[in-house]
């Protein structure tokens, strides 16, 4: 699969889990999915994905070329510390 191919569905299910899990009392919310990062190697594509929502959420989505499946993880930040050494 081409990176452009597996953006678009990394998008398309971003946005589709992201709806499927808003509040049904905010009626129709309206945001944008962005790719942060991603990565082919070999037949193998990666990509972290987030919207603009201030949910803290972030997507995580890997295509395993060999077995033609997709991976799909959802993430909550809880914390960010920076920690000296």
């Amino acid at each position: 699969m081409d990176t452009k191919k597996f953006l678009e569905i990394c998008v398309d299910l971003v946005k589709k889990y992201t709806e499927e899990h808003l509040d049904k009392s905010d009626g129709n919310v309206e945001f944008d999915v962005f790719v942060v990062w991603n990565c082919k190697t070999l037949q193998n594509n990666k990509a972290l994905l987030s919207t603009t929502l201030f949910d803290g959420m972030y997507y995580e989505v890997t295509y395993n070329g060999d077995k033609k499946e997709i991976y799909f993880d959802a993430y909550k930040k809880f914390e960010n510390r920076c920690i000296s050494i």
